[in-house]
């Protein structure tokens, strides 16, 4: 999947707090394929503190999301280098991954960092315990079930949060997939429609079936993004189970998370598309020195060549310093030339003036 979600819009913005940060020196180095979980503990203490389960442990509980056309191998780096305490890849087909699938197999590239989690979507058992068992996953320490996409092209096939609907087979689906051995999380919303509350019910389901943890989006599936999320209903998930629960949007900046989970009592939060816009909110989360837009930039660029090709850098780098350049002045005259922009060497002049 290469699109947000699968919608392949870019996400809303958010209007407060768009100013890009002054320059950090430290921490700088964390690009490409020289991050490293050394400072992803950040200056953990209060909320943000290491987290174990099934004999897994995190160096923090500051997570990135796995967001379709985004969190690529070279994107999921950066974001451990700024202190993720984990990291997913873009949600995988099922059946892709046993049809062979050429980018499927892109999607599910990792490194030498450690610990590594995957997302997988489907509804069939038996093809979704035969991905977790591929020796692609092999690498992966964790595997994440998507039990929350809205998207109608996902819903519609009967998979993510379609699945909310079809409990039985939301079971059949994580029991199939622990029998293959594999640590299984999920990850779901809290419900359909508005009023819909199927959270702790749906906690309970997934703990029962042998999932290892749950990551609860706060909001139904007819809003989106849209609005704060219900921590209520979340906190509902946390009180029904023993297993950690991971609290999900709405996380924008230190205090959204300190929030979250004071208001949900959650093992950990989830960051999204905060980390799409800025993505030193894990920095600023853990109390890290924040690389600027400009010392985060060019390495990701250069490390999308090397991973990608230069036409999928272009592309990919175009949008995402459209992301970085909101609250910069002339950002629109900015979004414009970089959309125009038809060569690396021309998106790097751009990005000069920019981040530099």
């Amino acid at each position: 999947m290469r699109a947000f979600d699968g919608a392949g819009a870019l996400p809303p913005e958010k209007t407060e707090g768009g100013v890009l940060p002054e320059s950090a020196k430290e921490g700088a180095a964390l690009c490409a394929g020289n991050a490293s979980q050394e400072g992803a503990a950040g200056n953990c203490g209060g909320p943000f503190k290491p987290l174990s389960f099934a004999g897994l442990t995190l160096p923090n509980n500051v997570l990135l999301a796995p967001m379709a056309g985004y969190t690529d191998l070279a994107y999921r780096r950066m974001c451990i280098g700024l202190g993720a305490g984990l990291t997913f890849t873009e949600m995988v087909s099922s059946k892709g991954l046993l049809y062979d699938n050429m980018e499927t197999k892109k999607l599910l590239r990792c490194g030498e960092e450690s610990p590594k989690a995957a997302q997988l979507f489907g509804s069939d058992p038996d093809i979704l315990r035969a991905a977790c068992e591929s020796e692609l996953l092999a690498p992966y320490d964790l595997i994440d079930l998507n039990m929350g996409c809205p998207m109608p092209k996902i819903v519609r096939n009967g998979e993510g949060s379609a699945l909310l609907e079809n409990m039985p087979l939301a079971e059949k689906v994580i029991s199939a997939c622990v029998k293959s051995g594999k640590r299984i999380s999920v990850k779901f919303r809290i419900g359909v429609k508005e009023g819909d509350n199927v959270a702790a019910e749906f906690a309970k389901l997934c703990e029962g079936a042998g999932a290892c943890l749950v990551t609860v989006h706060g909001r139904v599936r007819e809003r989106i993004y849209a609005g704060e999320p219900d921590y209520s209903a979340i906190a509902e998930a946390k009180n029904a189970v023993a297993i950690p629960v991971i609290a999900n949007g709405g996380v924008w900046n230190k205090k959204d998370a300190e929030k979250m989970l004071q208001r949900t009592g959650a093992d950990g939060v989830m960051v999204a598309r905060a980390a799409l816009y800025r993505p030193q909110t894990f920095s600023d989360i853990l109390g890290t020195p924040a690389p600027s837009m400009g010392e985060l930039f060019f390495p990701l660029l250069d490390e999308e060549i090397k991973l990608n090709g230069e036409r999928f850098a272009l592309l990919f780098l175009r949008k995402m310093a459209a992301f970085w350049c909101k609250g910069v002045r002339g950002a629109a005259e900015y979004k414009r030339r970089l959309f125009a922009a038809d060569s690396i060497e021309t998106l790097r002049l751009i990005a000069e003036e920019l981040f530099r």
